[in-house]
């Protein structure tokens, strides 16, 4: 991993590095406005994005019972891979979204709309939403089971 990155700087250069930070920051700064104008919550509406902000579910959970939890294992469903839960532990139902620098506008806008879509779902929908990923090899796992009799042990079938 540490050959991988090392190499990725490399190949970047001084400008190259500068340019992938500006990428970042204007991707992130370019999402957090998309989600607010789409009713999302920022936790801290009042800072600007680095490469990364954060919004909080805390009142889709009080409306309807959805929690971020919930809402990452939906973006599933729609081919996204879930952004970080739950941390920082100190916003409420909160995701930290960090789009990466290589990331088109396309793909950024495919985001917005999928997280606009499970945020009707979830006024619509809450069954959905709350049992959700449905199109995963691997449904939702029992959390607290997998926690109490955790097995990390590998086996060839």
């Amino acid at each position: 991993v540490l050959l991988r990155a090392y190499v990725y700087a490399r190949m970047l250069g001084r400008t190259g590095m500068t340019r992938v930070a500006d990428f970042a920051t204007l991707n992130a700064n370019y999402l957090m406005a998309q989600l607010s104008k789409a009713g999302f919550d920022l936790a801290y509406p009042e800072r600007r994005a680095s490469h990364e902000f954060i919004i909080t579910l805390q009142r889709l959970k009080e409306e309807t019972g959805i929690t971020a939890l919930d809402f990452a294992k939906r973006l599933l469903d729609y081919g996204i891979h879930a952004p970080t839960i739950y941390f920082p532990l100190l916003v409420k139902e909160c995701l930290l979204i960090e789009p990466t620098e290589t990331e088109s506008k396309q793909t950024l806008d495919a985001f917005v709309a999928a997280m606009q879509a499970i945020l009707r779902e979830a006024h619509t929908q809450r069954d959905l939403v709350k049992t959700a990923p449905h199109s995963t090899p691997v449904r939702r796992l029992d959390e607290v089971k997998a926690a109490r009799e955790m097995n990390l042990a590998w086996r060839a079938d």
